[in-house]
């Protein structure tokens, strides 16, 4: 996903797209458990990804208290 797309959700919109990020994380780490992932560089840009959003609620967040 795109950090442009990202920063224009809302927070309940990422706390959305989040839960879907981690469900397919789970996914592809059962996948990998049982030799059928194909693409393992799949894993490390979701994980990227979850980072990222994780970052922007925060920003989000912070920028509620400050103002």
């Amino acid at each position: 996903m795109e950090l442009k797309k990202m920063r224009t959700m809302t927070e309940v919109e990422l706390n959305t797209e989040l839960s879907k990020m981690k469900k397919e994380l789970f996914n592809l780490r059962f996948q990998h458990a049982t030799g059928q992932l194909e693409n393992p560089v799949k894993m490390r840009e979701l994980k990227k990804d979850i980072a990222r959003v994780k970052t922007i609620i925060k920003e989000k967040e912070l920028a509620k208290v400050q103002g």
